[in-house]
């Protein structure tokens, strides 16, 4: 394998970026995010830091090792590691190399804006689904799971502010803790959006969140959530976005088939009344919203041994019975659980669910550069998905995250040829790399690996350790 010292991935470019990922011109999706796209949004946000020849952290470079970050885990993860990276590549490339001191990138770093970010991860994911063939969709529409988590941050004094910690623990014993709701893609994978807040508080839970990300929905999709986004007012304002809903009836709310319109066995149309005025709706808001509505609930018994539920009953404003069959109904709900799925892949195989930065602000730009990460590791599956006929739900995310990692400077150093040659065969292989055939899969809900025995802290750490010192422990 030939390699070269040109600068055709620059440090002052961002096709070293999408080389990384394995991304090239001319593959299916390309064109979601080209180089001067990401160029166009710097631009757009004047970004242009590291203007003089002699300086190191541009835009380009600082982006790429930040990504590095995400895709890398543990103690690869540290800034530490990621201007090794960096010190390595411009060494391979024949140019001077920064000091191993990371005060520089962390510098650099905190210039890239949170908003650019965020704007760069949205347009890949809308990229993307534009470009979906018609047999990855459901009906020929774009589904869009909607799910909420957690995730922890460093007990800093600035992110205890933003994000206290749980109410349920003392003072200098929990960490803060910030929730979050992501749009995600049921045909890519990808994250379309992401709202996050306090855990608790006013106007925190996951149905406010969701409210932050309607306008990211486009009319004739269609929502799939779990029962806690059973809400008649969320129904209407995704009514009025020309939105449809697929979701499962609220534990507060019960179903009565003898009612109604029957269009089946356990399956017909009922009238919902609107009811109070919810807190957080202004009164010329509440008069606006109809005073009732027509959902359709149906039933879906569940078989498999195991599950903790015999049968549910799906509530949707898909009305047409015709078009949109009760197995319909109840296939697609049963894909509410890839929701799950896709944030396990973002909170333990790209380690969000404990976040390391110090202060609110670059908390959130290591939230949205591990989320733009994803997204372009979803954009390297759903490549090798179109090219070997395969769905990219299909392929493990793992696989192509390592394989992503395994070239992440190599392929800035190769020529054209053996990059192409390695793009390929990584596109090749990746579908070898299933995820298991496991319907309705069952499995309790326990581990068996024991955690190490050690005693927890019932007291801020640094009384602990005064009390260490003084012999009381």
């Amino acid at each position: 394998m030939s390699f070269s010292t040109s600068a055709r991935f620059s440090p002052r470019r961002f096709g070293m970026v999408l080389a990384s990922f394995l991304q090239r011109p001319g593959l299916a999706f390309a064109d979601a995010l080209p180089e001067e796209r990401i160029q166009a949004a710097f631009d757009a946000e004047g970004v242009d830091f590291a203007q003089e020849a002699d300086e190191i952290y541009t835009p380009p470079l600082t982006l790429w090792a930040f990504l590095s970050q995400a895709l890398f885990k543990d103690e690869q993860r540290s800034c530490v590691a990621a201007v090794a990276r960096v010190v390595v590549l411009l060494v391979s490339l024949g140019r001077e190399p920064p000091s191993g001191d990371t005060g520089a990138y962390c510098r650099a770093r905190a210039k890239l804006p949170e908003s650019v970010i965020r704007r760069l991860s949205c347009e890949l994911a809308d990229g993307c689904e534009q470009a979906v063939p018609k047999k990855w969709l459901w009906h020929g529409r774009h589904v869009k799971l909607v799910d909420g988590s957690t995730c922890s941050m460093p007990d800093t004094p600035e992110n205890q502010a933003e994000y206290p910690q749980h109410t349920a623990q003392e003072p200098g014993l929990g960490f803060p803790l910030m929730r979050f709701v992501v749009l995600l893609s049921l045909a890519t994978g990808m994250v379309g959006d992401m709202a996050c807040g306090p855990y608790s508080g006013k106007e925190t839970g996951e149905l406010a969140l969701l409210r932050e990300l309607l306008g990211r929905l486009d009319a004739k999709d269609v929502v799939l959530a779990d029962r806690y986004y059973c809400s008649y007012f969320m129904i209407c304002l995704l009514q009025e976005a020309q939105v449809d809903l697929v979701t499962r009836l609220h534990q507060q709310r019960t179903a009565d088939f003898r009612r109604g319109t029957r269009l089946g066995a356990g399956d017909h149309v009922v009238t919902w009344l609107r009811p109070a005025k919810p807190a957080w709706m202004d009164q010329a808001t509440y008069e606006q919203m109809p005073e009732s509505i027509q959902v359709r609930e149906v039933e879906v018994r569940v078989g498999q041994p195991g599950f903790r539920v015999q049968s549910l009953v799906v509530v949707t404003t898909l009305i047409d019975a015709r078009l949109y069959t009760r197995d319909d109904l109840a296939e697609l709900y049963h894909q509410r659980w890839l929701a799950e799925i896709d944030i396990l892949a973002i909170k333990v195989a790209m380690g969000l669910d404990v976040l390391r930065c110090k202060t609110p602000e670059m908390v959130r730009r290591e939230i949205w550069t591990c989320l733009l990460s994803y997204n372009l590791i979803r954009q390297t599956i759903l490549n090798s998905a179109r090219q070997q006929g395969f769905s990219p739900r299909q392929i493990s995310f793992t696989a192509a995250m390592q394989k992503v990692a395994a070239g992440w400077i190599v392929v800035l150093l190769i020529e054209d040829s053996a990059l192409a040659n390695v793009i390929a065969e990584h596109l090749r292989d990746l579908p070898m790399h299933k995820i298991g055939h496991r319907p309705n899969r069952v499995e309790p809900r326990a581990i068996k690996r024991r955690p190490k025995p050690h005693k927890l802290l019932t007291k801020p750490r640094d009384e602990a350790r005064a009390d260490l010192l003084a012999g009381k422990a």
